[in-house]
Parts: C-alpha cells; structure tokens; sequence
C-alpha cells in the first residue's frame, strides 16, 4: 500500500487548464518535446517564426541558437524539478513507512500526502513554464521586429546601401565609421547596417551569378555619376574663369603682352 506510485496520483488528478495551454504552447515553440536535444522541433519552431524567409540569414539563425538556449534551459530545470519533487515524495513515503510501524495508515491518508506534495511542486512548473512562454515570447517578438524593421527599408536606403556594397565588393565590410555614416543616411541604425550587410554578403555569395548582374548595373551607375561629376567641375571651372581682355592675341591678358613687348623690343642704340 505504501508503494504508491507517483505518476498514478497525478493521473488521478483532474488536469489544469491553464498547464494544459502552457504545455500546448511550449510544444508548438518546439521548446517542449521527446527528444532532449530538440535539434528537429527548434528548426521547426525557427522556420514556422521565420515565415517566407527561406535562406540562412542571421538574424534566422540567431533565432534558432537562442531558441536552442531557452530549449536546454527549460529542460535543465525541468529535470531539477522532477528530481526533487521524487526526492521529496520519496522522502515522506518513507516516513510514512517507518510511522505505520507505530500506527496504522490508511490508502487515502497516504494519498492526500503525496497530492498535497505535488500541488506544492506543480505552482513551481507552472512558474518555470510561464516564465519560458514569456522569454519565447519577447524572442519571437524581437525577430519578428527586426524582420519587419529590415523590410521596411526605404527605396533610397537599400540603393545607398547597395551602391556602398558594389564599390567595395572586393571587401564588403565597412568599418564602424562607414557604417555610422550609412545609417545616417539611410536614416537607421548602426545595428540594422551591420544587419544588412551580413545578410547582403550571405544572399551575394549564394546567388553570385544573379548579383553579378545588379553588380554591373550599379558599376556602370557609378560610372555614369562619375562622368557626369567630372564634367560639371570642368564646367564650373570655365565659368568661374577671370574673363580675358581682347588684346587682338586671345588667351594673354594684356599685362602680359605688354611686359613681353618691353622685354623683347629692341634696344635704341642711341
């Protein structure tokens, strides 16, 4: 009769609802789930967040690692909870054991026991699977910022930022001043730069053939603004050019021709 078994009390119990949706919930994330590593339910759980994003950004994969986290995080805990409620439960059994030598013990008085145990154990889960909803949640929802935040680029910010990455394609990482200098064109932030070019870098090195004809394309813009660049200084520089008296010999001023005149005239021999 001492020799109950755990699992069959809670069984016996009615099952919370609110524990229930908790369950549900971490399950969907991919955080709760048979296997311990959880390799399989966190890709799933990243792909289902990630939505139509099909290539390995970073920030897709940043995701995936700090969903891992929570995933192992949770489980340690879990472990360390059902540890100590067995311990515990196993602990007053025991006790229970040694009184029935002294006095009889029904069934029911056992039971009552061990249930008033695990609801003193279960308000401990409910807050560990709270709390790691919760922090899936802030994750979820900070990635799904980021994406939405990244799509939302302006026309003008993708072809600065665009035109930066083609004229340095043999070494596409500006420098922290660079990258300041970019955001405060794109009207963004530092991070969202870093951002982009870790993830223009990556899509670049998987479809170079694709980009290789955006590259040309933004080479030759490049090229067409420089010209234009040249030819507007050499336009200014005319236009800004001190005008030349009309001395009958166009291109001297007439200073000029008058100290040659008086250098090279011939000297009076008188």
């Amino acid at each position: 009769v001492l020799c109950l078994s755990i699992r069959g009390v809670q069984e016996e119990d009615p099952p919370d609802a609110q524990l229930m949706r908790l369950d549900n919930m971490l399950l969907a994330e991919g955080v709760a789930g048979p296997e311990k590593g959880g390799g399989a339910a966190v890709a799933a759980a990243a792909a289902a967040a990630a939505g139509s994003i099909t290539d390995n950004s970073i920030e897709h994969s940043d995701y995936r690692a700090k969903l891992t986290q929570i995933r192992q995080i949770y489980h340690t805990e879990l472990e360390k909870y059902e540890q100590a409620c067995n311990e515990f439960t196993t602990h007053v059994m025991n006790l229970l054991r040694e009184q029935s030598r002294t006095r009889p013990i029904s069934p029911k008085e056992i039971e009552r026991m061990v249930n008033i145990i695990h609801r003193k154990f279960s308000s401990i889960q409910m807050q560990l699977k709270q709390s790691t909803c919760e922090a899936v949640m802030i994750l979820r929802s900070r990635f799904l910022d980021a994406r939405r935040k990244r799509r939302n680029f302006s026309k003008q910010a993708t072809e600065i930022l665009n035109e930066y990455f083609y004229s340095h394609l043999s070494n596409p990482y500006p420098s922290e001043e660079a990258k300041e200098e970019l955001a405060k064109k794109c009207s963004i932030t530092v991070s969202q730069v870093s951002n982009w070019f870790g993830n223009k870098r990556i899509r670049y090195k998987k479809n170079i053939g694709k980009f290789q004809e955006e590259a040309n394309l933004y080479a030759a813009k490049t090229a067409v603004t420089a010209t234009q660049a040249v030819a507007a200084a050499v336009h200014n520089s005319q236009d800004n050019s001190p005008s030349t008296p009309n001395t009958g010999r166009p291109g001297y001023p007439i200073d000029i021709l008058y100290l040659c005149t008086d250098y090279f005239s011939p000297v009076d021999p008188h």
